[in-house]
C-alpha cells in the first residue's frame, strides 16, 4: 500500500536553528529515498557562502512581482524587510504522488502554507532560550544593526506562536534536535489523522 506524500513545514524565530536542521535533515548520510527540499525564493541578497538555487532562488523584486502575478507560489510574504514564496508545483506533485518534501519557512510562510495544505506536518523549532537567540543572531555577523532590531523583535513574538504547529522541538543540541524532527516525521505515517484513517478503514472494514 503506497504511503501518501507528506509535506513538513520546519519554521522558527530568526536565528531558531530551521535551516541548520535541514541541512542536516538532506545530508547525504541522513537523507532517506524520495525526500527533497524545497527550494524558496527571495529579494534579499546572498550571504557569505550560499548559492543561487541551492539556499534560495535569489531575484529582484520585479522578477518576484512577476511570478507572484503567473501564480507561481503556494504561498509568499513580506518579512524581515525582504519577500519570499514557495513554488506550488513541486508540493502538489509530492502530495500526489508520495515521498517527503521538507519546507524551511518562516512563521508567516507556515500558515499560509498549512490552509493551503491542511494535512502538512508542521514542526516549530524553539532555542533555549531568548539570551541564546540573541546570541546567535548577532554572531552571524549577516545584519546591520537596524537588520538585527527588526529580526530580533519578530523572533520574540513569533516564538509566542509555537502552539499553532503539531509539534515543537528546542534545538539547545543541533544533532539531538535533528533526531527528534526524524522521529517525528518518521512516526506521523502511523497518526490516526484523516488520510491514515482512510487506509486503516480500507483493511478492517
Amino acid at each position: 500500500m503506497k504511503r501518501p506524500g507528506k509535506i513538513v513545514i520546519i519554521s522558527s524565530p530568526s536565528g531558531g536553528g530551521k535551516t541548520s536542521i535541514c541541512r542536516k535533515l538532506l545530508s547525504p548520510n541522513r537523507r532517506r529515498k524520495n525526500w527533497r527540499f524545497s527550494i524558496s525564493y527571495t529579494t534579499r541578497t546572498k550571504r557569505p557562502g550560499e548559492r543561487n538555487g541551492r539556499e534560495y532562488f535569489f531575484v529582484s523584486d520585479q522578477e518576484f512581482a512577476s511570478l507572484v502575478k503567473r501564480n507561481f507560489f503556494a504561498e509568499h510574504c513580506h518579512v524581515h524587510l525582504y519577500r519570499y514564496g514557495t513554488p506550488r508545483d513541486q508540493l502538489e506533485h509530492v502530495a500526489r504522488s508520495g515521498g517527503v518534501m521538507v519546507l524551511d519557512v518562516d512563521v508567516q510562510g507556515a500558515f499560509k502554507l498549512r490552509k493551503a495544505f491542511p494535512e502538512a506536518i508542521t514542526v516549530f523549532i524553539l532555542p533555549p532560550s531568548i539570551t541564546a537567540l540573541r546570541k546567535r543572531l548577532k554572531k552571524r555577523g549577516t545584519e546591520t544593526r537596524e537588520q538585527l532590531r527588526v529580526r530580533f523583535e519578530n523572533a520574540r513574538k513569533e516564538m509566542r506562536l509555537y502552539s499553532k504547529f503539531n509539534y515543537v522541538v528546542i534545538n539547545e543540541e543541533l544533532d539531538t534536535a535533528v533526531k527528534e524532527v526524524l522521529s517525528i516525521i518518521d512516526s506521523h505515517y502511523c497518526r490516526t489523522d484523516k488520510l491514515r484513517a482512510e487506509q486503516i478503514a480500507r483493511i478492517i472494514r
